[in-house]
């Protein structure tokens, strides 16, 4: 009787367990989507506009229309006469233009000026550090800048990095490409020639040390 009732509950926690495990099942996401700059080479980059960016818009002969706008999430602004214009991911100038192409329909010959006062930039703009920086994080892109100036922004390394096993990941039309990074040698031992340029839509990795 007893080995009865020991087998039974045996079968009820072999089955809830069974259960639990078939409940517990997770999926894999498929790997995110890699947005590529338009930038190809430190010669032709291009500020473009982002989420969170605020811009400053001048429309000639209307201040009723100028004014300071904010970019929403969706890559949008809205201004007193129209609304959800797209402007993520284009320059200034190009947004200028679509705005005088939009104002073209309610006002005559709309001569629009369009700056940008507070940059943050598209995320495929934006440079990341991760791993054992002082302070890791992502950075919108400057013209011209290089690894170094990257560093110095991000507070240098810590004392647990491998700074010369660090790498470099950059987006291209062929798919993502890897580079070596010498980040002791540069910032450690002050060895220029391992400064680096970088590009838009770069991330450096840099790993722990095993000691």
């Amino acid at each position: 009787m007893i080995a009865n009732r020991l087998l039974a509950v045996l079968v009820v926690l072999l089955f809830s367990l069974s259960t639990l495990t078939a409940c517990s099942y997770t999926r894999q996401l498929p790997s995110a989507t890699v947005q590529q700059s338009l930038t190809t080479s430190v010669s032709n980059y291009q500020y473009l506009v982002g989420p969170n960016d605020s811009l400053s818009i001048f429309v000639w002969r209307n201040p009723e229309l100028s004014g300071s706008f904010i970019v929403r999430p969706d890559g949008k602004i809205s201004t007193s006469l129209v609304e959800d214009v797209p402007v993520s991911g284009k320059t200034p100038t190009q947004v200028a233009r679509d705005m005088e192409q939009i104002l073209g329909k309610y006002i005559r010959d709309p001569v629009v000026t369009v700056s940008v006062t507070n940059f943050v930039g598209p995320y495929s703009e934006q440079v990341r550090v991760i791993g054992e920086a002082t302070n890791p994080q992502a950075i919108s892109y400057r013209e011209y800048m290089t690894v170094l100036d990257l560093m110095i922004a991000v507070g240098g390394l810590t004392e647990f990095a491998d700074g010369n096993a660090a790498k470099l990941v950059r987006t291209s039309s062929g798919g993502q490409v890897t580079y070596s990074l010498r980040l002791d040698d540069l910032i450690r031992e002050g060895i220029i020639s391992a400064n680096v340029d970088m590009l838009p839509g770069d991330i450096v990795i840099i790993p722990e040390a095993w000691f």
